[in-house]
């Protein structure tokens, strides 16, 4: 039998855990449908400008989580945003840092969507959009909820009846973040964040947390999840029109280019009872931040209790 482990997911969640596995001697590998890998922790450049268009930074409560932020800071690829009157952690040079730190060493196949997963005599065969199909004997999907869950229906695969219920009944918000590129510095805080109410959740000015070379003001703009469920159909320039004159006090200078970013699945609306699902019957494991919580700190403890259920599970 096939002893190879699929991870499904190239976030913080699937990183951590095809670390962790390989660290106990399992032979893994990951398969990511973008090129970047991080999930949300995620960095664009218009232009000079350069955005993180995800999650800004990360807070780390648990003893776990912040013993392993203490290490990564010591490596130097986190460091605290600079200024910030609450203790914030951000990734360098930007967000997408920590996903490529964390895929040094692993075997991940990028550009690799899965159109179906499925199992037949022990083992599980995925099928990937325009490159062969692929047969592993262990699987977790470490993707958004119900793109996993899609998968499995494609390949016919049946959960348990209550389980199956009780997944299907987490839904996830959606994510619009305006790209908004300046004429010159923002008037924004010091510390270059602020947080809103209406149709603007915060923004972050990446230039002030360094992410954006000086002369090239870059403000990440993410709008609430109600305004982008009813908006989400919406180009730059329509949500730009809807949105930029409510905020232009804070901006300061006009705006000289939009650019957009979508998530279908940003930010689960609720999450499962327990960090993670493993079916040892069908060597099938769920994880990400439906289990362990919506924010990096909860992905990677949903990770992190994957890699224990396995663990525990090939020791009985």
């Amino acid at each position: 039998m096939n002893e190879t482990i699929a991870v499904v997911g190239a976030g913080i969640a699937g990183l951590l855990l095809a670390r962790e596995l390989k660290a106990r001697g399992a032979e893994v590998v990951v398969f990511e449908k973008s090129r970047g890998l991080g999930g949300r922790m995620a960095t664009k450049r218009v232009g000079e400008a350069v955005f993180d268009t995800g999650a800004q930074y990360f807070t780390a409560k648990s003893e776990r989580f912040a013993a392993q932020v203490t290490e990564w800071a010591a490596a130097g690829v986190v460091a605290p945003w600079p200024g910030a009157s609450a203790h914030r952690w951000m990734a360098k040079p930007s967000m997408n840092a920590l996903g490529k730190f964390l895929a040094e060493g692993l075997e991940i196949q990028r550009e690799s969507k899965l159109v179906n997963v499925q199992r037949e005599f022990g083992v599980w065969e995925l099928t990937i959009e325009n490159r062969p199909a692929w047969r592993v004997g262990r699987l977790v999907l470490a993707a958004p909820l119900p793109q996993s869950l899609a998968l499995l229906k494609a390949g016919g695969v049946e959960l348990p009846r209550l389980l199956a219920a009780e997944l299907a009944a987490l839904t996830y918000h959606p994510c619009l973040a305006l790209l908004l590129t300046l004429a010159g510095p923002s008037a924004m805080p010091a510390e270059g964040i602020a947080f809103a109410d209406g149709p603007v959740r915060w923004m972050a000015d990446n230039s002030k947390k360094g992410i954006s070379p000086e002369g090239h003001a870059a403000v990440t703009v993410h709008l609430s999840s109600a305004f982008a469920a009813e908006h989400y159909a919406k180009t730059e320039a329509e949500l730009a029109e809807l949105v930029v004159p409510g905020i232009a006090d804070q901006l300061g200078p006009p705006v000289v280019n939009v650019a957009l970013q979508r998530w279908k699945f940003s930010e689960p609306a609720a999450t499962f009872a327990q960090p993670c699902v493993w079916l040892p019957d069908l060597g099938l494991g769920l994880a990400g931040d439906a289990f362990g919580g919506p924010r990096v700190e909860g992905a990677a403890l949903s990770g992190w209790a994957m890699a224990e259920r396995m663990a525990v599970q090939a020791r009985t």
